[in-house]
């Protein structure tokens, strides 16, 4: 399975109100829930209305399109870098996933990855 690393740096952020987000910019994911409003997307394009901010991230996609019967995909990877020591936050759209690691830990978090058969597309 191949992975594609994101040039990307991403911040995840949490927003008072979701209506302003530019859907528009590749790589914006918003959520909203009956308890926050979150929004994900490259760290250039970080909204103004942010309660909390965490800032360097890197992202990984799983390249393809995920059938919905495949099963522990994102299990298997999570695992894979949990025994590593290394957080993740994970994403997913209707066509595949996404892995979000700190940029500090992205190197690493690749050799694991790699190590374990995945290809690593940079």
């Amino acid at each position: 399975m191949n992975i594609q690393i994101l040039k990307e740096n991403f911040s995840v952020c949490q927003v008072s109100d979701i209506s302003a987000a530019d859907l528009s910019v590749p790589f914006t994911f918003a959520a909203v829930t009956d308890s926050e409003m979150s929004r994900v997307c490259p760290a250039e394009y970080a909204p103004q209305n942010i309660t909390a901010r965490e800032d360097g991230w890197r992202a990984m996609r799983i390249t393809g399109v995920l059938d919905f019967s495949l099963i522990g995909i994102l299990a298997e990877i999570a695992s894979l870098l949990a025994k590593a020591n290394i957080s993740i936050f994970a994403l997913s759209t209707y066509n595949t996933d996404y892995i979000l690691v700190k940029d500090k830990s992205l190197a690493r978090a690749a050799d694991v990855l790699k190590n374990n058969g995945y290809i690593i597309d940079f």
